[in-house]
């Protein structure tokens, strides 16, 4: 069996206290939560189907590998 690891990013909604969350290396897998806990557990559910379709196409699956992050802050002026 091979593991596979994917960041995901979750955002808090003030308006409806719902955490959406996505997953940047399989674009259009997005999902949401109640809870973080919720919210990660139906991410991991979201990316499960999603490599499961990718396989039903015989497309490739994207992966972390080899991928560097760096968060850049800019000065924005108004």
């Amino acid at each position: 069996m091979r593991y596979l690891n994917y960041r995901i990013l979750l955002r808090k909604e003030p308006e409806s206290g719902y955490t959406t969350v996505t997953v940047p290396m399989l674009p259009g897998c997005v999902t949401y939560g109640e809870t973080i806990d919720d919210a990660i557990t139906m991410a991991r559910e979201a990316i499960e189907l999603s490599i499961e379709d990718l396989q039903e196409k015989g497309e490739d699956i994207p992966t972390e590998e080899g991928l560097l992050e760096y968060i850049l802050t800019i000065e924005a002026h108004a």
